[in-house]
């Protein structure tokens, strides 16, 4: 077989793995959750809706410690491993940063993000992330997303947290090639602080207004345009390289390899944007969503379509629920709403501080 003919059975794959493919009629099964403590109500929901398959994965912890909670929607790419290993791991390396201990939230935060890239390599990044996939090719080592494993690379060096090195076949991976958005939400007492890379997003609802509280990271922004051309990439048809559609996101490795930059440098990186916002008595939800949801809706028309909800419905999920319905395409010749799509909706309590927005 020549090496032309390889190289476009490559990029053919590649483009699907990218693109996905879409089912003859939508899954609507939804996984749903809701929770409570002093402070905080939450519901979420999640539909694979009309993909072949689910990669989006969410994180909700009510309580990370006794004055903090933990929201977080993983919006996968190629394969859904990486948005499932942020999901178990990303708030755990939170809690675990010196920062955290320390007060800085939006450093341990910061860390965190880049802690994915490092955990995901070697023996033991393969390893977790075999144990989270259901596509495992043991011939080659594919792990859903292609393996992009270079030689002339070692990841000997021990980690904290006992993730230590570990010898083995895959001792020399790089990470994977699939990857994830992840949009983080922090609250602590009256302060909210929103880490987030790719282009899922959190939006406050304050005294009926829609606040974005992150950015979403398309190619085509001047900063990130920036950034992927000084690290030797392009951009065609609105996609890195021609192939992602996002610039920042936790994996994709191959996008990653310019040996003279550091990580927040390199054509996609895990750097998040941080917003912090004192909370006040006007705030009264916010969302966090992938861009399933904000491809049909924007974030005024999904606080108003919330607010709406809440008049009749008390169920949070049963919210989120709705808005999935409210989304999904009748049909594939749309566009807009074929994609997977998760929902967390975290409603505020009475607080005691009042603070303008910012």
């Amino acid at each position: 077989m020549s090496c032309e003919l390889l190289l476009l059975i490559y990029c053919s794959y590649y483009h699907l793995e990218r693109m996905g493919t879409n089912l003859s009629t939508p899954k609507t099964e939804k996984s749903s959750d809701d929770g409570e403590n002093d402070h905080l109500r939450y519901g979420l929901s999640s539909m694979q809706g009309w993909r072949a398959s689910m990669e989006d994965a969410h994180a909700a912890h009510l309580d990370l410690d006794e004055s903090t909670s933990f929201f977080g929607v993983y919006d996968g790419h190629g394969g859904k491993v990486v948005a499932k290993f942020c999901a178990k791991y990303l708030h755990q390396q939170v809690v675990k940063s010196e920062a955290y201990t320390a007060g800085d939230i939006g450093t341990s935060l910061r860390e965190s993000f880049f802690r994915m890239d490092e955990m995901m390599r070697g023996q033991r990044g393969w390893r977790e992330l075999a144990s989270l996939g259901d596509k495992i090719n043991k011939f080659n080592g594919k792990i859903e997303g292609l393996i992009w494993s270079p030689r002339s690379r070692e990841y000997k060096k021990a980690q904290e947290d006992s993730w230590a090195f570990e010898e083995g076949p895959h001792s020399n991976f790089g990470g994977p090639t699939s990857g994830s958005t992840a949009c983080v939400a922090v609250i602590r007492n009256n302060q909210l602080f929103v880490a987030n890379a790719g282009d899922s997003r959190c939006v406050i609802c304050r005294k009926g207004q829609a606040y974005d509280l992150s950015i979403d990271h398309k190619p085509d922004l001047d900063s990130e345009k920036d950034r992927i051309i000084k690290a030797g990439g392009f951009i065609h048809a609105g996609r890195v390289n021609g192939s992602l559609s996002l610039a920042r996101a936790i994996g994709d490795m191959e996008f990653k390899q310019n040996r003279f930059l550091p990580a927040e440098k390199q054509m996609v990186t895990a750097n998040p944007d941080i917003n912090t916002i004192e909370l006040c008595d006007e705030d009264e939800f916010i969302v966090l969503a992938c861009d399933g949801i904000w491809d049909c809706l924007s974030s005024q028309q999904l606080v108003d379509f919330v607010r709406q909800q809440l008049l009749i419905e008390t169920k949070l999920s049963a919210v989120c629920e709705r808005v999935l319905d409210r989304c999904l395409a009748p049909t594939i010749a749309i566009g807009d709403g074929c994609d997977n799509m998760t929902m967390i909706l975290v409603q505020f309590k009475k607080l005691n501080q009042s603070s303008a927005p910012t």
